[in-house]
């Protein structure tokens, strides 16, 4: 078994990892205090090919890998998780638009997707459906014009900032199969927005409700069929928290980088904390557990690729485990800094209030617990 990566696997992380210490890394805590990322990034990020990751080439995209995808957020969150994070919603809507959509859905929607010269939003939750997605309220009534919208979307990265905004909507009965998906352009009639969250961490995203109040849009922003909504959501999901992972786990690493540098530069009792055995035992337990969380974020990944029926049941798996192994180890990093963790400078507080919504969104880790334990209930009898 192979666990190194190819060569081109190689330059893909090198080119994320160079892109987000020269043009993110410099001004992350700016756009943190800012609670804004600039729109001029975008394109920069397109350029190399990180718009459209799961996107046909043939419709402006890269047609990278899940696994591929995993090295982009794990080297892009090294400069900051908020900024990765919101680069794969971005490229969760383009993989659903890709997989799902008809020939003429996108021909509409994907180029401009690609060059990020439109940044889109993925709509899920409400104010009543969390963890419970199907339960879901915002309404579409068809008409002979198009769709007319109803209801409102929680906790929206990109809420009042995005371009396009992909929404589950209800077109049918209750449950699942009454659920399908929309695209909602800014600017559209009826579409508003809550206020700007004020959140713990991933500050630089700005984050709000979105509004819709008899908000109009034609037949063809539906993306596939009716009352597949649903499915598609969930099949994003996959990819998703396979990304989060990615993410959490690439802030948690530069939370270690930063740490070792700090141990080696600072004093006590005559010479480098980074000499001190106890402190080295944590070092070494720091250190497992990311390279542990790695190989396993990569299998799942590797599963997604291949379609492996199992595949699902790992990608939770992997968020489960990696989200909470890279908290603990930010965490960590910042107790192994001191009282100099806990100011902004040193840049370790930041991860730390970052990383701690990775064990939330993309589904809970909770219910991680939850789609693990069923598939193997299910896998046994």
């Amino acid at each position: 078994m192979d666990f190194a990566l190819s060569e081109e696997q190689t330059l893909i992380f090198d080119m994320a990892k160079g892109f987000g210490e020269e043009h993110i890394a410099p001004n992350a805590q700016k756009w943190e205090a800012e609670g804004t990322i600039p729109k001029e990034l975008w394109p920069q990020i397109a350029e190399l090919g990180l718009g459209g990751i799961y996107v046909s080439e043939e419709y402006g995209g890269s047609g990278l890998s899940r696994l591929d995808a995993t090295l982009v957020f794990e080297a892009l969150a090294m400069s900051c998780p908020s900024v990765g994070s919101f680069l794969s919603i971005h490229n969760m809507c383009g993989g659903m638009i890709d997989k799902f959509g008809s020939e003429e859905t996108k021909q509409k929607w994907l180029p401009d997707l690609c060059t990020m010269s439109k940044v889109f939003s993925y709509c899920l939750t409400e104010p009543g459906s969390g963890s419970d997605a199907a339960a879901l309220k915002t309404r579409a009534a068809k008409t002979n014009d198009g769709y007319v919208l109803n209801g409102t979307k929680a906790f929206i990265s990109g809420g009042g900032y995005s371009d396009a905004y992909v929404i589950m909507v209800r077109t049918g009965d209750d449950g699942p199969k009454g659920i399908s998906t929309v695209v909602v352009e800014d600017g559209s009639d009826g579409l508003s927005f809550g206020g700007l969250e004020n959140k713990m961490g991933w500050r630089s995203q700005p984050t709000a409700q979105v509004q819709f109040d008899d908000c109009k849009v034609p037949h063809d922003n539906l993306i596939g069929e009716e009352g597949k909504g649903f499915s598609y959501a969930m099949a994003g999901l996959d990819g998703g928290r396979l990304n989060i992972a990615a993410s959490a786990l690439g802030g948690a690493q530069n939370a270690l980088d930063l740490t070792m540098q700090y141990m080696a530069e600072r004093k006590a009792f005559g010479k480098p904390i980074n000499q001190f055995q106890a402190l080295q035992f944590r070092l070494a337990e720091f250190e497992t557990k990311l390279q542990a969380a790695r190989v396993f974020l990569r299998q799942a990944a590797w599963k997604l690729d291949n379609k492996s029926h199992d595949a699902t049941k790992f990608c939770a798996m992997a968020k489960l485990m990696v989200t909470d192994v890279a908290f603990e180890v930010a965490n960590g990093c910042l107790q192994l800094h001191g009282g100099y963790g806990y100011l902004a400078d040193y840049g370790v507080e930041k991860i730390v209030r970052d990383l701690r919504v990775h064990q939330i969104l993309e589904g809970t880790n909770e219910i991680m617990r939850l789609i693990v334990s069923r598939q193997m209930i299910a896998d046994a009898a």
